[in-house]
Formats: C-alpha cells, sequence, structure tokens
C-alpha cells in the first residue's frame, strides 16, 4: 500500500499521524481570493517529480496523477514489485477518479484568451480526462492488463478495490494496481462550495471536520491519493511477497433517490452485502471506518444503517475524515490503507472533534480517543452523490 495526503507523504508519516490524532486541515488563502465561501482544506503537499520522471511524462500529469504517482511507486516498493517485474509480467490498473477540473479551466481560460488551440499544447488533455490518473499510471509502469477509472463520486476509491477483488477472484487477473485520487487546487471544488456544504468554522480549522458530531456545520474538503496492489493469494505467496491483508467482501448498492440524497437502505444493502460475501457477522468486526463526511443528512443516514446493524455490538467505529477531511474521490481507497495501518500497529484511529454526538450517532460505540487494541476484521464503508453505495471487508489474516 501507499499514500500521500494531508496526513503525510508516506504510510509512516501517516501512521503516526493517525495514532496522534492529528488534523491535516488548514486554510487556503487562494480560495477565499477566489470566492469561495470556506478557505478550509486539507493541505497536501504537492509531489516534486523532476529527477523521478522525465518531464514528457511530467507534461500529462494531472495533479491527482501526481499523487497517485507517489502512492503508486510506495505501494508497488512495499510489494517487492520493481520495473524489471512490470515488464515481465502482466499487471492491471483500476483507479477511482471522477473529474479533473484544473486543467479543465486552464484549457477553457487560454481558448478564451488566445482563440488558438494551437497554444494548448498537448498535455491538457491528457490531463483533463477522467482517466487522466489510470493513463498516466499504465505508461509509467507499464501496466498491460486491466485499464480503467471508476467515476463513482465518493464511492469511487472503494468501487476500485471492490472490482480488482472481483477480477482477481474470478481468475482473470493475478496483480491489479488500485485506489483512488483527488485533486486539491482551487478549480476542483468551488461548485461544492456554492451548494453550502462545506464548514466556514475558519476559526479553528482543524476542529472544523466534526463527523457525528452535533456542532458540525459540513464537511471539508481534501484529496491525494492512495495506492494498493491486490493479488491473488498463491500467485502472492508464490513469489515470497509479504501480504497484509485480505479483500474478502465487498458490497454495494444504489438508493435510486434524489442525485444528492443519501439513504440508510442504501448504506445498509451495501455493508450487508459485504458481510455476507465475506461470510462473517457483525460480532466479528473490530472496526468499522465510517464514511461520515460531517454533514448532517449524510452522518445521520449512516448512524441509522449503523445502529441497524451494530448497536450492541463491540466494533469499534470512528471516522477518519475528522482528521482528513473528506478526501473525495480518493477517500474509499485511503480509508481502507488506513484501516491496514491501524490493523498492523494494533489501535483504532479516534474520530477527533467528537464532543456531543447526534441523537442518531449516539447508539454507536464511537470512539472519540485513540484505543489501543487488536485489529483483525474492519469494515469500511463510501457513499456518494447519485446515490452509488460501496462497502469492503478487509482481514488481516488471510483465509486459506
Amino acid at each position: 500500500m501507499g499514500i500521500w495526503s494531508c496526513l503525510g507523504k508516506n504510510v509512516d508519516e501517516v501512521r503516526q499521524s493517525l495514532y496522534d490524532g492529528k488534523s491535516g486541515i488548514g486554510i487556503d488563502q487562494d480560495r477565499l481570493d477566489y470566492g469561495y465561501r470556506s478557505g478550509l482544506t486539507g493541505i497536501v503537499e504537492r509531489p516534486k517529480l523532476k529527477g523521478l520522471l522525465d518531464r514528457r511524462i511530467r507534461t500529462g500529469m494531472s495533479e491527482e496523477a501526481e499523487y497517485a504517482y507517489m502512492a503508486s511507486r510506495e505501494a508497488f516498493q512495499m510489494a517487492g514489485i520493481d520495473d524489471e517485474y512490470l515488464l515481465a509480467n502482466e499487471v492491471g490498473g483500476i483507479f477511482g477518479n471522477d473529474s479533473s477540473a484544473s486543467a479543465v479551466v486552464e484549457a477553457a481560460r487560454l481558448m478564451a484568451e488566445k482563440h488558438d488551440s494551437a497554444l494548448l499544447g498537448s498535455g491538457l488533455i491528457f490531463q483533463g480526462m477522467n482517466s487522466t490518473v489510470n493513463m498516466n499510471m499504465s505508461t509509467i509502469f507499464h501496466l498491460r492488463g486491466v485499464n480503467f477509472s471508476v467515476s463513482a463520486a465518493c464511492a469511487s476509491g472503494s468501487h476500485s478495490i471492490g472490482l480488482a477483488y472481483l477480477l482477481i477472484k474470478q481468475g482473470l487477473q493475478d496483480v491489479i494496481l488500485c485506489g483512488g485520487a483527488q485533486e486539491v487546487n482551487k478549480y476542483a471544488m468551488s461548485s461544492f462550495d456554492a451548494l453550502n456544504t462545506f464548514s466556514v468554522r475558519m476559526d479553528e480549522p482543524t476542529k472544523a471536520s466534526r463527523p457525528f458530531d452535533r456542532d458540525r456545520d459540513g464537511l471539508v474538503p481534501s484529496g491525494g491519493a492512495a495506492a494498493l496492489v491486490l493479488e491473488d493469494y498463491d500467485h502472492a505467496t508464490a513469489r515470497g511477497a509479504t501480504i497484509l491483508g485480505e479483500v474478502c467482501g465487498y458490497g454495494f448498492s444504489s438508493n435510486g433517490g434524489g442525485i444528492s440524497q443519501p439513504s440508510d437502505d442504501g448504506s445498509y444493502i451495501a455493508m450487508k452485502r459485504a458481510m455476507e460475501d465475506a461470510g462473517v457477522k457483525a460480532e466479528d468486526i473490530d472496526y468499522i471506518n465510517a464514511h461520515a463526511t460531517s454533514t448532517a443528512q449524510g452522518d445521520a443516514n449512516e448512524a441509522k444503517a449503523l445502529a441497524r446493524l451494530f448497536t450492541g455490538q463491540r466494533a469499534y467505529i470512528s471516522s477518519t475524515k475528522s482528521m482528513t477531511g473528506h478526501e473525495c474521490w480518493m477517500a474509499g481507497a485511503s480509508e481502507v490503507v488506513y484501516s491496514l495501518i491501524m490493523m498492523h500497529n494494533n489501535f483504532v484511529a479516534p474520530n477527533i472533534n467528537l464532543e456531543n454526538p447526534d441523537e442518531y450517532a449516539a447508539p454507536l460505540n464511537l470512539t472519540a480517543k485513540t484505543i489501543d487494541t487488536p485489529v483483525n476484521t474492519v469494515l469500511s464503508n463510501s457513499f456518494g452523490f447519485g446515490g452509488t453505495n460501496s462497502a469492503l471487508v478487509i482481514k488481516k489474516e488471510v483465509t486459506k
């Protein structure tokens, strides 16, 4: 696995932030100057790729593709997969990415000013496509297997893992690089800001994201990239790979209602299907990484669904979005990485800023502080606009 986020630029840095309950949220003055109501965002450092990739490749890389490269590079290194292996073997790539705004805005600006398409150059087309991450990862890492992007709003990263799992389970691929990526520039989120969905608690940025808390006032946007190398068990053991865990359940559903309307039924169905696919019951789950973004409707509907399955159960529940903000298209993948980090370091990360759980969250076993405890089975939830729902069950111990 690999990660590049507002909590850190690699797995080790992110592990420490998760354990310490350290927020990665701050103020972006450019957003306020541009006309946003809220300047709050996850603060994600742009990687320095000069010296790592040649200029011709860098020209076609969007911001999110840059993040994805760094996360994928770490994931492949951890998996013991080098350039020689990638050239000799078929490896697939599936990433969640639902927009690439910056390049589209820049191309439109240049055309409006210059009225000459020749001045756009060749890079903007590859930066502006929704498939920008897959195209770039396939080119850089010589991926010759399955190659497409999942465009499913804030469930994109989770669905990418679920689809990779299904393809490997069906014997169609041995190894797939999967994950999610999200740009963090001022162009990416202005339309969301227009919906009044963002917190404006700018006097205390690190306290702005408050999933399940009665006093929340909206979500905080964020981004970066997360990558995982999924592999067939026999294939992994044959080459001596170190296995971090097993994807053993994938559940999905669609709400079939309003385009921005969450549903407790839809959430419940996705979770239930993932657990049935994994062959686990509520009492088997040690930790639930909730989707909860810090919006009243979204948090309430997920809390209702969680209560139907987990009231009275021992599973700890937290939303790491309290620290990261909402990482949007990457969130479903990054939260699996965060959960794996907890598994391998025996702790549950806190739902920071949880001071007064709302009426729907009150029955849940939410943790506002870091808990030192073994974590062997995780349920990770991701829900998105358009009613798309995804849930994954991950186990530390592999079922042979």
